[in-house]
């Protein structure tokens, strides 16, 4: 092997370990559009009755979801398990005294749903993207 085929041999051995690295460097990138787009669906079905068609809450029903304490405090486990519970009226936590219903009010929705539902919550907390 001449010098400039094992140069060119290790230029490209380094170009793809970069490549490598860079990629275990991203980590998760969070969830595709494509989850996201599906989580937008069903919030539009399911949650925007109380909070509104564009997340930013309706004022005597459902809070602002945007920028939202709340959201952003928990896990994603968590926040599907509070999709899932919802919030009784009579909750300490309850600003608004009206029911979160358990699953949105529609108990079909499977926690991969629910998920669905959390990864487009995500997605509108600023710096998320």
């Amino acid at each position: 092997m001449d010098r400039r085929s094992l140069g060119k041999g290790l230029g490209e051995m380094a170009a793809l370990g970069f490549l490598a690295l860079l990629a275990i460097g991203c980590g998760d990138s969070g969830p595709s559009a494509e989850r996201i787009a599906a989580g937008r669906e069903l919030y539009l079905t399911t949650c925007a009755v109380c909070h509104g068609p564009d997340a930013k809450g309706i004022m005597t029903l459902g809070k602002d979801l945007h920028d939202n304490e709340f959201v952003k405090s928990l896990s994603d486990d968590e926040l599907v398990a509070f999709l899932a519970e919802g919030r009784p009226a009579t909750h300490p936590l309850n600003q608004r005294h009206v029911a979160m219903p358990p699953r949105g009010g529609n108990p079909s929705l499977s926690d991969e749903e629910l998920g669905l539902i959390a990864d487009y919550l995500r997605s509108i907390q600023p710096g998320s993207l």
